[in-house]
């Protein structure tokens, strides 16, 4: 008997990423990515209730470059789950399986949600100034 050493089933190293896979694995991280979000939320809210240096010392990490940086992929990932999670619900009904309408679909969802990231941030920097 033979004791080669292969996976048991096709994996990541036997198929080239295609969109669909990519985006899959993109939504599951970004659900990840927004409970973390949920974390800095709570963070927030107890820098709040801790009195306002606890919150001038969460506002100046928040506002700096790198927390800026943050902030923008934190909203980016909100909106890339909130579209990919409608385009589920849209394929939950049996709709848009086609291979055509599912590349469409994929590509839709990454150009919403980056235009929606990049929009989000234009009014946030565009009320600051």
């Amino acid at each position: 008997m033979s004791t080669r050493k292969r996976p048991l089933s096709p994996h990541l190293q036997v198929y080239r990423p295609q969109i669909t896979s990519v985006l899959s694995i993109s939504h599951r991280i970004a659900g990840i990515v927004n409970a973390v979000v949920a974390l800095g939320v709570a963070g927030l809210l107890v820098s709040v209730a801790a009195g306002p240096e606890a919150y001038a010392r969460f506002a100046a990490v928040a506002g700096s470059v790198p927390g800026l940086v943050v902030l923008f992929l934190f909203t980016l990932s909100i909106c890339y789950h909130l579209f990919n999670g409608v385009r589920h619900l849209v394929w939950d009904t049996g709709a848009g399986f086609d291979i055509p309408k599912v590349y469409a679909s994929g590509y839709a969802v990454i150009a919403l949600a980056v235009a929606s990231a990049v929009g989000i941030w234009a009014v946030v920097l565009g009320g600051a100034a």
